[in-house]
């Protein structure tokens, strides 16, 4: 059984820092995309960063300058280091593996999501 286990989430001020991590099982991630989203209440979920099998990022432009993704395929993991937060950061952030039969994705997985609450 395919298995994604985020960490790392919590409360901080504003302008604070938070580590997410995600840890797959079952699955190789050498062959899939990974990625960031969150949902905060009332929002749709929406895509943080995405990070491709050759090192490749894209960012939300909300988060652009703040947020890091990497990944590190020898250990099935993907982080998104997330500083000078924001209160709109507040939402639930998901993990995302998309496996990947060359371009055409097939299989994904989703996390089970851990809570970013940033107050003021």
């Amino acid at each position: 059984q395919v298995q994604l286990v985020e960490s790392g989430g919590g409360t901080v001020q504003v302008g604070g820092s938070l580590r997410l991590s995600c840890a797959a099982s079952g699955v190789m991630s050498s062959f899939s995309g990974m990625g960031w989203y969150r949902q905060a209440p009332g929002k749709q979920r929406e895509l943080v960063a995405g990070i491709t099998s050759g090192g490749n990022t894209n960012y939300a432009d909300s988060v652009k300058g703040r947020f890091t993704i990497s990944r590190d395929n020898a250990k099935n993991t993907v982080s998104l280091q997330m500083n000078n937060l924001k209160p709109e950061d507040t939402a639930v952030y998901y993990c995302r593996i998309q496996r990947l039969v060359g371009p055409t994705p097939i299989n994904g997985y989703w996390g089970q999501g851990t809570q970013v609450t940033v107050s003021s």
